[in-house]
């Protein structure tokens, strides 16, 4: 016996119960072995392609589009299969059918002359393009996508040869397909699946809500999604804790959508009604212009009249947010966020405060539900409008299914296949040292910090509401949103009140945290990174939350190639500053690629004409021996099941557990 065999026996006889278990699932020596050939088979694929999107914001249209055009895969798919055998007009054409194929053939039936012709020719093209894309799965992987009623069909084009005599026979089976009226529902199922089989998981690094018009939107394509986890994002969080009948997050989500002129989420997405706050704000400030309160130039289209109601309801919830936020700020001294409360040092008598020394004449003097002897006290209508907004948000459905599948998917940072993705920071002393974080009754740092933060989240939403700690944990979803040294955040603070009333711009500024510098520094994201387990020059650090200025000189590939920032853009209130519409990453078999794009423009252009968006493709890393299944985070699993089933060949052959009939 060698000494591996010896090692293998011993080992069995110490896992004899879990392998007791296993043999349920492979009860015969042929069973076993049959798992253990076709594991090693799929060790050998190559790795499936991994899609990074991050701060979406809303922006459903775009993202929609990037989803199904996969950051301009399919287009390089296309590109590469039929070359100079097409037009690039018709592979353009090509390219829409396959994110658009509804829509698509709609147009196509107004227009086409010979639609027998043409489908014929449509589904010998995508026929290829799906070969292709489902060429590095399984049998088994691609038939759990193909749709059902299709399947058969399907997997015969899929896997038999185009050579003769197959031929004759693939050319009967698309000619049945169009004489028997089914072209239309093939040709969608197909599409459906090459978009499906062009990536192999999604990651979104945070930011789903705020500013744009379809978070809810956005949420319902993500929960159909195949693979996928979600890094939660600053406002992501600020979400979850309004889901946990946190008001002060309650009111700063408010606040936004209002500033944003943007409702749709808030009101056909959730159902929240906002007829109480509408009310009370047109009672308090029907004759005051609330011109402060003015939705942003970036803000949604809508009438003067409209976007005067939003200014007054904007500033009423405003007014709320600053009281409800005092509260919490008491509640919590451990905070250091004692000089956030600004109501109390406010001169009602001339509209002026006091800040860092010098006397700021406020821009909005009318403040009448503050009560300068108890400023942070909310009038007894304030009161009401709060509850009825709480009871609102809490007892959504569709918030509530939402936000169950985003603490389901999603946590504070995520490793996998040597990338590190988390949303904005690792708090860190001006050393590059580990910062010490108070998080109830203890500090924590690095990872464990992540980790603790984790808990907590889900604590929040997860908790007993009777227990006497399940407050704070509630409360610490705040906290998460505007602390100086949250992970979401890390700032020294979040100037709202500054914004609405003070017109001293050195005031506004919100000084970041020291990650935001350190994080250039090659040292700094090796350490960070070896603090989560991960070495070699293939490890990255992938986050989002900062829009990279290209415009200005930024770029988005740091420390030397470790950290990639790929804020996806997608908000229009950011375009004008960047001067693109963000970037989204690409890991393939090949390497890593970083896509820059140009903003969206319709999707109704993108269907007539055929508009894409314009995307830049970097080659970051590149290998000319492609990454196999064995190379990734999956690969270890399996390599870890195959020597389980070797253990149970070895304890078959032993006699210590009997094959079963």
């Amino acid at each position: 016996m060698t000494k591996a065999d010896e090692m293998m026996r011993n080992e069995t006889q110490k896992d004899l119960r879990y392998l007791t278990l296993l043999s349920k699932k492979f009860p015969t020596v042929a069973e076993a072995c049959t798992e253990i050939i076709n594991l090693e088979a799929i060790l050998d694929l190559p790795k499936g392609t991994e899609h990074f999107l991050t701060d979406i914001h809303g922006e459903y249209e775009a993202f929609q589009h990037v989803l199904k055009n996969a950051s301009g895969s399919v287009s390089r798919k296309v590109d590469e299969i039929f070359g100079q055998t097409l037009r690039a007009s018709e592979k353009k054409e090509l390219c829409t059918l396959i994110y658009y194929p509804e829509e698509k053939l709609k147009l196509v039936r107004a227009t086409e002359c010979d639609i027998e012709d043409w489908y014929g020719i449509t589904l010998h093209q995508l026929i290829r393009v799906a070969r292709t894309v489902s060429s590095k799965y399984t049998r088994s992987k691609v038939s759990k996508a193909l749709p059902p009623a299709f399947a058969y069909i399907m997997q015969e084009l899929l896997h038999e040869s185009l050579s003769e005599p197959k031929q004759e026979y693939v050319n009967v089976i698309i000619s049945t397909i169009i004489e028997i009226g089914r072209a239309d529902h093939f040709i969608i199922a197909l599409c459906e699946l090459i978009q499906r089989l062009t990536i192999d998981s999604l990651h979104i690094v945070g930011d789903i809500f705020d500013r744009g018009p379809g978070a809810h939107i956005i949420l319902d394509t993500l929960l159909k999604y195949h693979d996928i986890d979600v890094q939660w994002g600053n406002h992501d969080i600020l979400w979850m804790g309004a889901a946990c009948g946190n008001e002060a997050c309650i009111a700063n989500v408010l606040r936004m959508a209002l500033r944003y002129g943007n409702l749709l989420t808030i009101e056909d997405g959730y159902g929240i009604n906002l007829l109480p706050l509408a009310t009370f704000a047109m009672d308090v400030y029907g004759d005051d212009e609330c011109e402060m309160f003015m939705p942003t130039a970036t803000a949604m289209a809508h009438s003067d009249k409209t976007n005067r109601l939003l200014a007054k309801m904007q500033k009423a919830i405003a007014i709320m947010q600053f009281k409800i936020e005092g509260h919490i700020i008491d509640r919590h001294p451990e905070y250091e966020m004692e000089e956030r409360k600004l109501l109390h040092q406010i001169n009602y008598e001339d509209g002026t405060i006091v800040m860092k020394g010098n006397v700021q004449e406020l821009r909005d003097k009318n403040l009448p539900t503050i009560d300068p002897a108890d400023p942070y006290k909310l009038t007894d209508e304030e009161l009401k409008v709060m509850r009825k907004l709480r009871h609102s948000f809490v007892n959504s459905d569709k918030m509530r299914k939402h936000m169950r599948w985003l603490y389901a998917k999603g946590s504070l940072y995520l490793v996998r296949n040597s990338n590190l993705m988390f949303h904005a920071s690792m708090p860190l002393n001006e050393d590059g040292s580990f910062m010490k974080v108070r998080v109830h009754d203890e500090e924590y740092c690095g990872k464990e910090l992540f980790d603790k933060v984790d808990a907590v989240v889900r604590a929040a939403y997860y908790g007993d509401p009777t227990n006497e700690n399940h407050q704070r944990d509630v409360d610490y979803m705040w906290y998460l949103w505007c602390g100086p040294h949250s992970p979401f955040f890390d700032k020294d603070k979040m100037t709202n009140f500054e914004k609405y009333f003070i017109a001293d711009k050195e005031l506004k500024k919100e000084k970041k945290g020291h990650y935001y510098t350190l994080r250039n520094e090659y040292d700094i994201c090796v350490k960070v990174l070896k603090e989560f387990g991960l070495e070699g020059p293939h490890a990255h650090i992938i986050n989002g939350h900062v829009p990279v200025k290209v415009a200005k000189g930024e770029e988005p590939v740091k420390a030397g190639g470790k950290l990639l920032v790929i804020d996806g853009g997608f908000s229009k209130a950011y375009q004008s500053e960047t001067g693109i519409a963000g970037y989204t990453l690409i890991y393939h078999s090949r390497g890593l690629q970083l896509v820059q794009h140009e903003p969206f423009q319709s999707t109704q252009k993108a269907i007539e004409e055929g508009v894409d968006i314009i995307s830049n493709r970097f080659v970051l890393e590149f290998t000319s021996n492609r990454m196999r299944v064995r190379d990734t985070d999956i690969g270890a699993e399996l390599i870890g099941q195959i020597n389980d089933l070797k253990k149970l060949l070895c304890a078959y052959r032993m006699g210590w557990i009997k094959e079963k009939e």
